[in-house]
């Protein structure tokens, strides 16, 4: 059992230093990515009303 858990160490040190992303998605670029997804709700809900609240909700859900 003590060479399996020295191997087992060895890999998650080996992980750990690997840089890790923190940044965040620009606020442009996440508007881009959902202008599609309301264009789509627009043509089968057929109206505003409806991406208006789904709008609202991703707002609400991200903090803003």
């Amino acid at each position: 059992m003590a060479p399996t858990a020295a191997r087992a160490l060895l890999r998650t040190r080996g992980r750990a230093a690997r840089p890790r992303r923190t940044d965040r998605r620009h606020p442009l670029v996440a508007t881009l990515m959902a202008l599609p997804l309301a264009a789509l709700l627009l043509l089968v809900f057929d109206g505003w009303d409806t991406v208006a609240t789904q709008a609202s909700s991703v707002g609400v859900m991200l903090g803003r």
